[in-house]
Parts: structure tokens; C-alpha cells; sequence
């Protein structure tokens, strides 16, 4: 039997009471862990891009003035007296009608007097010609001088020259007589008529104005960097997927016409730092009109081979623009960018990204560095996320304010009490 002192008891008393205080501690410990596990959120569900860089198509928009390229000013060409107007204001007239007369007889006889004149020169000149061909043969019979038969051929130049005289002067009349019968030089509309028939007008006098209104031409100024990109695209498409231009005003909501870019100026404007360019659109009914304040939007322009994301996805933070990015572990990390152009509903990133980065595209707002998320896939409809966000904060806005009526009702009535 072995005998104990009680040093020894008391050394195996210790070591028990060690193991049992040892034991509670782990108890404890577990249950706090446990507890803790119990009380934490479970990862929230957020939509989740993976980032790849992509072409995006460019909503760009610039404000103009309609006008019209073609429109001219008729004016008399020959004096006399304003006869006849053979249109009506405000219709439609073509190239080449009949606008006004503007007394005709009197040039119809300045163009008779110049035939006969023609006549006469030409009777001279043959009268010439005759002679100098009788003085060649009778010089050759030694009948008459050298000096003679060069008299005569010198007559006959002259003579000649007379003909074409009369009948330039002949062209002149008729010209003039021409512009009696006053041609509308374009096709369009017509405006008031300036003078009143009955009135003597000069050569010069404005008579009326013709405004072509197909097509109509738009004249805007772009920023120098969104011409340069135009430009690049023009030259790298050659013509496939034409970049087209859309005209809308504002005071029609819903008319709209769809025309052709024509021109991009080839400098940059000192003042404005801005390019000009022009577009032509079809008007075939003549609904739109020169002067109209309109919008001009550019369909086809894009950005190439670029990072985007929803605009929804980004947010404000401390250092700029930034987006929730997911690490390994799907926890939540912030990313400051650097951001381009707005395309629609997405945001072109320019810096700050990379490929493969998992960027959080839905519901910023309740999202804070360091959480869990449970990510979903992204169907890349950005405009319905957008929409739905939106639908989400207006319906939490009058949440709100419903919850702050209530409590402000119970306030009043605990008042009454």
C-alpha cells in the first residue's frame, strides 16, 4: 500500500482543479463562438460582373438650329415694270417655274432691232467677201495693185467682225428678255413677295425668298475629344455600320427625322475648343423648318475594346469615384476608378480595374467593405437593374414617409393624452 504525504495530496488537488477550471474556460469559449456564429448575418445576395473589356455604344446628344444650305433670294435681273406674279405665298414651287413678268415688250423689240442689225452686218460681210475674192483674181491679171487686194481683204475682216458684234449683241437681247420671264433657281418654299405688281424694279431689287426644305441641313459643335473619337470610328468602319444622326425637337416630342453625317471640320475652334460638323435629313413632308431649335443624336458611335460597368455600381467614396470589388473569399473591397464617358445605363471605366475583377453591379447603398456576399450572375440588362433600383429607393422613399406620419400621429395623440 502506498502511502501519500500531503504535499503530494495537495499537488493532486491542484492539478484537478486545473482541469476542471480548464474545462469551464472551453466551454465558455465554445459557446461564445457559437453564439457569435448564430447572431452573424448570412452573406447578402448581390449581382456580380466579371469584368471583360467590351464595345459600348455612345447615346451622345448636342443642341442645334435647323437651316437651310440652299436658300436664295430672287432678284430681278432687268428693269422695267413688275407685271405679273404667277404664285402664291407659302406654296411650293419648283426649280425652273414661272414667278413674275416683268415687261417683256419692251426687250421682245431691242431683240428684233439686234436681228436686223445681224442682217445687215452679214449682208456687208458678204459683200466683202466678194470683193476680196474679185481683187485676188484681178491682181493676178496684174488689173489691180497689191495695195487693193489688201484694201479689200481688210474690208472683209472688218465686215466680219461686225457679224460677230451684231450677234453677240443679238445673245445680250435675247438674255435680257430671258430674265423678263423671272425662274424660281431652286425648288421649296416661297415667301411673301417683296414688290408689289405695278411697281418698276431695277436689276438687283429683291423680289422674294425660296427656302428648300428637303433636305434640311443641322450645323453643331462637337468637344474636340468626342471628334477626334467620330473621326477614329469613321476611318476604321469605311462606311460599315454608318454612323447616323437622329434630329429631335423639343416642342414636338416624338417627330423625329433620321439623316446622314456629312461633315466634320478638320480644326478645332480657338474660342470653344469645340468641332463643327453637319448633317443632312430627308423632310419629304415638310413638317420641319428652318430655324427650329433641335437635338441632334449620334446612332453607331461607340467606344472599342473598353471596361463598363451599370451606372448603378458606382459610388462616391472618400477618394472619388469607386466600385465593390469581391476578393477570394467573396468579401467585399472598394475600388477607386477612374471613369469615362456615360453610354445609357452604363459607365465606362477608364483606370482603376482590371480583367477578371468581380465588380458588385446591384444594390450599393447596403453594401459596406468587409461583408460577405452570396454573388449572382449578371444577365447584363443594366437598363432593368437600373430601373428596378430606382423602383427599390422610390418605394423605400414612401416607406418613409408613411413610418414618419405614423409616428408623428402617435406622438400627437400620446400628446392629447
Amino acid at each position: 500500500m502506498v502511502s501519500t504525504t500531503g504535499n503530494e495530496r495537495r499537488g493532486l488537488w491542484a492539478v484537478a482543479l486545473a482541469g476542471v477550471l480548464l474545462m469551464g474556460c472551453g466551454s465558455d469559449d465554445d459557446a461564445q463562438q457559437q453564439s457569435s456564429e448564430a447572431s452573424s448575418p448570412p452573406p447578402k445576395k448581390a449581382q456580380v460582373m466579371e469584368m471583360a473589356k467590351r464595345d459600348i455604344s455612345l447615346d451622345k446628344s448636342y443642341p442645334a438650329m435647323l437651316r437651310s444650305d440652299n436658300e436664295v433670294t430672287v432678284v430681278a435681273r432687268v428693269s422695267g415694270t413688275l407685271e405679273e406674279r404667277h404664285f402664291d405665298p407659302g406654296q411650293q414651287v419648283e426649280k425652273g417655274e414661272s414667278l413674275y413678268t416683268i415687261e417683256p415688250e419692251t426687250y421682245q423689240a431691242t431683240v428684233r432691232q439686234r436681228e436686223a442689225d445681224l442682217q445687215s452686218a452679214q449682208a456687208d460681210a458678204e459683200l466683202a467677201r466678194t470683193n476680196a475674192a474679185r481683187y485676188e483674181r484681178l491682181l493676178k491679171q496684174n488689173s489691180v495693185s497689191v495695195q487693193q487686194r489688201d484694201q479689200a481683204q481688210a474690208d472683209l475682216k472688218v465686215a466680219r467682225a461686225s457679224v460677230a458684234q451684231a450677234q453677240a449683241s443679238l445673245d445680250s437681247a435675247r438674255i435680257d428678255l430671258d430674265y423678263t420671264d423671272v425662274e424660281a433657281p431652286v425648288a421649296g418654299m416661297i415667301s411673301l413677295s417683296e414688290v408689289n405688281l405695278g411697281n418698276l424694279v431695277n436689276d438687283g431689287t429683291e423680289l422674294a425668298t425660296i427656302t428648300p426644305l428637303n433636305p434640311l441641313e443641322v450645323r453643331f459643335q462637337l468637344p474636340q475629344e468626342e471628334a477626334f473619337e467620330l473621326r477614329r470610328q469613321r476611318q476604321q468602319q469605311q462606311g460599315k455600320e454608318a454612323i447616323t444622326a437622329e434630329l429631335q425637337i423639343p416642342a414636338l416630342p416624338g417627330q423625329t427625322l433620321t439623316g446622314r453625317v456629312e461633315f466634320l471640320g478638320s480644326r478645332v475652334s480657338e474660342s470653344t475648343s469645340t468641332v463643327q460638323a453637319n448633317a443632312f435629313f430627308d423632310n419629304p413632308d415638310g413638317m420641319f423648318m428652318p430655324g427650329q431649335f433641335v437635338r441632334i443624336e449620334l446612332e453607331g458611335l461607340k467606344r472599342f475594346d473598353v471596361f463598363a460597368v451599370p451606372e448603378i455600381a458606382v459610388t462616391q467614396g472618400l477618394m472619388g469615384p469607386q466600385v465593390y470589388v469581391l476578393n477570394e473569399e467573396d468579401k467585399v473591397r472598394t475600388q477607386t476608378v477612374q471613369l469615362g464617358d456615360t453610354a445609357g445605363p452604363w459607365m465606362i471605366i477608364m483606370d482603376g480595374i482590371k480583367a477578371g475583377d468581380r465588380v458588385i453591379v446591384s444594390d450599393p447603398g447596403n453594401i459596406s467593405a468587409g461583408a460577405s456576399i452570396d454573388p449572382q450572375p449578371f444577365d447584363g440588362d443594366a437598363e432593368a437593374l437600373s430601373g428596378a433600383e430606382k423602383g427599390e429607393a422610390a418605394s423605400g422613399s414612401q416607406t418613409e414617409k408613411k413610418g414618419a406620419s405614423n409616428g408623428d400621429g402617435q406622438a400627437n395623440e400620446e400628446g392629447g393624452a
